[in-house]
């Protein structure tokens, strides 16, 4: 008999490609692009250009998506829960004019940033609804309508108009992206995808739109086979159409659902609950149920003949007649006769939902929460596991994503309308600029720079937060003006106006609580503290 060495590592018998399962010495340096793993075998993706990944299925995608938004709880509350977060009810630019690129002074800049922005109060706001060109909606509500549309279907799309009989001439017009595709139906081209232009550049030179949608409810549907060409900016830049979208890659075009990743995890959830849903209510309704003795196995040796199937009949005959003329057998109201001969009472289950589906739902819904880039909690509406720690951290988490797309849809969306808006207040006189000011179209950014605020991130401890504001802003980190947007959505200028007001309105001897200097508000507060843990 051999004798084993001390140092050597006895062979542990293993099955015939365990170690290639496991990733080991695969035939690629790179174990993500090695077809020889079992687990990766079927997994063969290929590589395309964006627009030949997006475009072949984006009706499909877009389709299912809206449904969700219709049909979906979930879906729906999400939507709306990042709408309201994003754009909310009053999303407006506060304009910062850049007056050290213009050549100008402070005071110029202050005077042009009040006018104009009472003037966009005055014009987006109106109850009357002239910036719509279909006199619909306000401009806030047209912001949040474009993001939904985003949202949902991967792009908002605008038109700008110029109706010369309204006050403000500039109106918006959202789009239905349904409407922007080829003309006649025709394939897609190098320079034509989707219904949209591209130079050589890639640039996005013009758009095609229907002049009616495909699918309609009336019988008048002709305008669907016409197209409209209409050039993205006119001859002095001025925007006509405005398109926003999420661009993943070199070469798109079109947007694709924020949806799209989680659209599966949606169906199946809501495929789920519906059927626990109906288990519960079927066992709610029938109760219990009557146990007949006779099985298939008794029916066929007793009454196989023709001469049996009418005493099968008789039999079928006389304990309905039985159970009829009893009254029934009666379980809610807690009495039961006599039953017919060798019949049973059955009891229905009632362990409904079952025990696992609290947990898969969670689960499900921490899927779908993180491709929406919310927290479970708020998706859910699920507090019950949360503290002031874990809601804080969820909170930054949220309103970073949030933020980041509120200023990409306002650079992207909202900024390019407003410089068309404000090319009108300039050329047509109602604001004038002064002597000597530079060439409003060569300094168009500059003159239209500014700010969007929507809805103020909220609190989760009031107090605690406004004294981090304070220490913020007495450090020098921030700004009034920045900490009024972040925290409560307003207008520092604004609030100072109103400030000032009410100041004027107290009664003599009595102080306004915005005089207290910033000391006492960094000092101990006498109410209770929430600790991190609470």
């Amino acid at each position: 008999m051999a004798v084993r060495s001390l140092t050597e590592v006895p062979r542990i018998p293993r099955k015939r490609g365990a170690l290639r399962d496991a990733g080991f010495g695969g035939s690629a340096p790179y174990v993500a692009a090695d077809t020889g793993i079992d687990t990766l075998a079927g997994f063969l993706p290929t590589n395309r250009a964006v627009d030949a990944e997006v475009l072949p299925g984006r009706d499909r995608i877009t389709a299912r998506s809206r449904d969700l938004g219709r049909n979906n709880g979930w879906a729906a509350g999400a939507i709306a829960k990042e709408v309201d977060g994003v754009i909310g009810a009053n999303f407006r630019p506060l304009l910062k004019p850049d007056w050290r690129a213009l050549g100008l002074d402070a005071d110029w800049a202050q005077e042009f940033k009040e006018t104009i922005e009472a003037r966009w109060r005055t014009y987006a706001d109106d109850p009357r609804k002239f910036c719509d060109t279909t006199r619909s909606q306000t401009m806030p509500q047209l912001f949040g309508m474009a993001y939904r549309t985003y949202l949902v279907e991967g792009e908002a799309i605008a038109l700008v108009n110029w109706r010369a009989r309204r006050p403000f001439k500039t109106t918006m017009r959202v789009v239905d992206p349904d409407l922007l595709s080829n003309p006649n139906g025709a394939a897609d081209e190098a320079r034509l995808r989707g219904g949209v232009e591209i130079t050589r550049d890639g640039v996005a030179r013009a758009y095609h739109f229907r002049q009616g949608h495909y699918a309609t409810s009336w019988a008048d549907g002709s305008d669907a086979m016409t197209w409209k060409r209409i050039g993205r900016e006119s001859a002095t830049g001025r925007p006509q159409v405005i398109h926003f979208f999420d661009k993943t890659r070199d070469g798109q075009t079109r947007g694709i659902s924020r949806l799209a990743p989680i659209v599966e995890r949606l169906r199946m959830e809501d495929h789920y609950s519906r059927v626990e849903l109906q288990a519960a209510v079927i066992n709610a309704v029938l109760a219990a149920f009557i146990k007949s003795p006779m099985g298939p196995e008794s029916i066929n040796e007793m009454f196989g003949d023709d001469d049996g199937m009418q005493a099968l009949l008789n039999y079928q005959s006389g304990r309905k007649e039985f159970y009829g003329s009893s009254g029934g057998v009666k379980i809610g109201g807690a009495r039961i006769s006599t039953l017919y001969p060798n019949d049973e009472i059955g009891m229905v289950p009632t362990a409904r939902p079952a025990a696992q589906f609290a947990d898969f739902e969670a689960a499900v819904l921490r899927h779908i929460a993180s491709g929406m880039g919310i927290s479970y909690e708020q998706l859910a509406s699920d507090w019950s596991k949360t503290n002031y720690s874990s809601a804080r951290a969820a909170m930054i988490e949220i309103w970073r994503g949030w933020t980041a797309r509120r200023t990409a849809f306002a650079q992207g969306f909202c900024q390019p309308f407003f410089m068309a808006w404000l090319e009108e207040q300039i050329m047509d006189g109602h604001v004038r600029l002064p002597r000597g000011a530079p060439d409003f179209y060569a300094f168009w950014p500059a003159y239209a720079r500014a700010k969007w605020i929507g809805p103020g991130k909220g609190f989760v401890d009031p107090v605690k937060e406004a004294q981090a504001a304070a220490m913020r802003v007495s450090l020098g980190l921030s700004t009034l003006e920045e900490e009024a947007a972040e925290l409560t959505g307003t207008d520092y200028a604004d609030n100072m106006e109103q400030i000032a007001r009410e100041v004027a309105a107290m009664p003599k001897g009595t102080l306004h609580p915005a005089q207290e200097s910033f000391a006492k508000l960094l000092g101990p507060t006498t109410g209770p503290s929430m600790s991190p843990e609470d």
